[in-house]
């Protein structure tokens, strides 16, 4: 895992359900069990985010709901607790969906309970009201892959479920009748409410604001939000996009810092998004919001820049390792300049995986330059980043002549492509030169050990700055093992703050983290990464 840091210090520095859910329904005062659960993304008292579809290992999965200081609750995690030791190759846990529940509070109920399964925060109550919970100490028993509820009741009845399972048998009793304190789902109710949230009204500007920027004709997201008639159709996957997190693209932890940028959603975005595709994703009539801003994604989303740079052609072999490629191409600027900004477009962005460049002094090279050459580096792209700016003030300075120097990490997809990826810098005005300079800092640890088998396994590491500094921006850099990722900035008297949190790490999305407000490191405070892979 590798943290980078931008940072910056003076001149002298360092660095109704829709077709193919399965919702739980009212009829009359009866809530219906749903025959599936949907899959979820939700963060536990540990801070790690916990889905469904991940579980394709385990023998059988067990759901609880859980309330807060119930006794019904903590009985029903006493159990649970008992199954999980009777049979480890299946997994537990349970699933806080009460109004009003904070993660603090769930954590402090789970520690208190000595839980060793994790207990989610259900905050938005979609995934209990899905699955269709209705009392704390509900049990559902799931079947991995399909998610199809084998079992709902109490617990103890979830305990023969397993043994018949274990045993090879179908689950001989599927319900059992079974109550303890009631969970309330407004929503449940307001079916009809939601039919009414309105496409052009409601939707349509929250999709422009946060969706549209990459689902649009050219750019990076695998269709455009042209128009309703397209999101309709892909209402379904829209709607697991934001139950699981997967969309918006955005990881960090909103109970951790404040970011520029930032491209989650709120809350009541969420829900309103969600129920609206539940209720059939009904239009309201009037012109299409969506249909009216319609464009094509420009090449260059800054603009065209100052100075484009093709990165010298690779062939992409088919199948195989590929060791990391250094190529070089001369500066053909010849006076000085500072960048402010760059975007990196990959070629093939099936099999590119990360793009680092740098400045190398001296004459026009050929061939390959080692990155241990580089000075200045000028951002980087790695799988659904690209851009990197600084803040007014700031810059990195691009000497004339010399040469550009590429890391280039290519990972084949099973077709022999060409890749010809390309950099576009952003000057200064010659009038407006920056007085401070940025650089990047790197937190890593090169000596990884995952034990077999490991579900959760934490790793740390450290950097130490030797000046006074100024934290601007974060990208963590993982591979596909990387599940969640932490800073935490530690000063000489033991104080820790947590400068970000990301529950979940995306390895599809490696993005720049922009502090709301620099953060200021003084010298000798140490950064340490947590990473859980």
């Amino acid at each position: 895992m590798r943290m980078r840091i931008l940072a910056g210090v003076a001149v002298v520095a360092l660095a109704g359900a829709i077709a193919g859910s399965a919702m739980a329904y009212r009829v009359g005062d009866t809530v219906k069990v749903a025959t599936a659960a949907d899959d979820f993304r939700l963060v536990d008292q540990n801070n790690l985010a916990q889905s469904l579809r991940r579980l394709v290992d385990v023998d059988s999965i067990v759901v609880v709901s859980q309330m807060n200081g119930d006794a019904g609750s903590r009985k029903a995690g006493k159990a649970l607790e008992a199954l999980q030791a009777q049979y480890p190759k299946s997994k537990f846990m349970m699933v806080n969906s009460t109004l009003g529940a904070t993660r603090a509070q769930v954590a402090a109920e789970a520690k208190s309970q000595g839980y060793t399964f994790p207990v989610l925060h259900d905050e938005l109550q979609l995934a209990g009201e899905q699955l269709g919970v209705t009392y704390a100490g509900e049990a559902f028993v799931l079947q991995p892959k399909t998610l199809k509820v084998l079992y709902h009741g109490s617990v103890e009845g979830a305990g023969k479920a397993l043994a018949d399972l274990k045993a090879g048998k179908s689950v001989a009793v599927t319900e059992v009748k079974a109550s303890g304190t009631a969970i309330a789902f407004p929503e449940r109710t307001r079916g009809a409410d939601h039919a009414k949230i309105s496409y052009e009204s409601d939707i349509a500007p929250v999709l422009q604001a946060k969706c549209v920027a990459c689902h649009s004709e050219g750019g990076v997201g695998p269709f455009a939000m042209k128009d309703y008639a397209t999101v309709k159709g892909w209402a379904p996957m829209i709607r697991e996009a934001i139950r699981t997190k997967t969309m918006p693209p955005w990881h960090a932890d909103p109970l951790v810092g404040k970011f520029k940028h930032d491209a989650s959603l709120s809350n009541d975005q969420v829900k309103m998004i969600v129920h609206w595709v539940e209720a059939g994703a009904p239009r309201t009539g009037g012109a299409d919001p969506l249909a009216i801003a319609a464009k094509v994604a420009p090449e260059w989303p800054k603009g065209k820049p100052d100075l484009e740079i093709s990165i010298p052609a690779y062939t992409l072999p088919a199948s195989g390792a590929v060791e990391y490629q250094y190529p070089t191409t001369s500066n053909k600027t010849t006076e000085s300049n500072w960048v402010r900004s760059t975007s990196i477009i990959p070629g093939e962005r099936r099999g590119v995986h990360h793009i680092l460049m740098g400045y190398i002094a001296g004459k026009p090279l050929e061939g390959p330059a080692s990155a241990s050459q580089w000075s200045n580096s000028y951002g980087e792209f790695a799988v659904g980043g690209g851009d990197w700016s600084v803040p007014d003030g700031w810059g990195v300075e691009l000497p004339p002549g010399g040469n550009f120097g590429f890391q280039m990490h290519y990972t084949p997809f099973g077709k022999e492509s060409v890749d010809v990826s390309r950099v576009g810098l952003y000057f200064y005005p010659k009038d407006k030169a920056p007085t401070k300079i940025m650089r990047h800092a790197v937190v890593t640890n090169n000596f990884i050990e995952v034990p077999a088998e490991s579900e959760f396994h934490k790793e740390v590491g450290c950097a130490k700055f030797p000046k006074d500094a100024t934290l601007f921006s974060m990208l963590m850099h993982s591979h596909l093992r990387g599940q969640a990722a932490k800073v935490e900035m530690v000063e000489a008297n033991g104080k820790t703050t947590t400068l970000i949190n990301l529950p979940r790490y995306d390895f599809n999305w490696q993005r720049y983290y922009d502090f709301a407000e620099p953060i200021k490191s003084a010298r000798g405070r140490q950064n340490r990464l947590d990473l859980v892979v």
